[in-house]
């Protein structure tokens, strides 16, 4: 067993949730889970997955797979609940990404109170014209920077 590889207890709670096809040859799935971790956990692509996890393309095949039938997102519910039944959840170490979080789709036209729009202008007005104070700068110096004669040489005299 390598670094990082699935512990025993750890798989007999993973394998009854992976699917295996109807025909042929049953594969070896810890061997492709194990890959599948070992690919995400280090960020290498497929082709550099060692070669003790078999051919990197079944591995990614078989990632593939369970992807499109959501065997992840179904494994993690099933392993959120298991560690709830056994009394081992910490909803203390649930973290959000607002990064990624999205708005739900009604959020996008919220309804306000004419009074609450109104204080809502108000409180940007200031922001919006320390905006335009700085970008006014910007074009002043611009404006003043020497121009150059046009025959190539440099005049620092400023303006005549």
């Amino acid at each position: 067993m390598a670094r990082g590889d699935l512990t025993d207890e750890q798989w007999t709670l993973i394998e009854p949730h992976l699917p295996i096809a109807a025909v042929g040859p049953i594969p070896d799935l810890r061997k492709h889970f194990n890959a599948v971790m070992w690919r995400f956990r280090t960020g290498s692509p497929w082709r550099d997955l060692p070669t003790e996890f078999g051919p990197w393309q079944s591995a990614y095949d078989r990632f593939r797979i369970w992807a499109r039938q959501g065997v992840f997102q179904h494994l993690m519910e099933a392993m959120i609940a298991e560690a709830a039944a056994r009394g081992q959840t910490d909803m203390g170490l649930v973290s959000v990404d607002s990064a990624t979080a999205r708005a739900h789709h009604h959020a996008a036209g919220m309804a306000l109170d004419p009074e609450q729009l109104a204080a809502l202008e108000a409180a940007v007005e200031p922001e919006k014209g320390a905006a335009r104070r700085d970008n006014s700068r910007r074009t002043d110096r611009s404006r003043t920077m020497p121009a150059s004669s046009g025959d190539g040489s440099c005049d620092d005299t400023g303006p005549a």
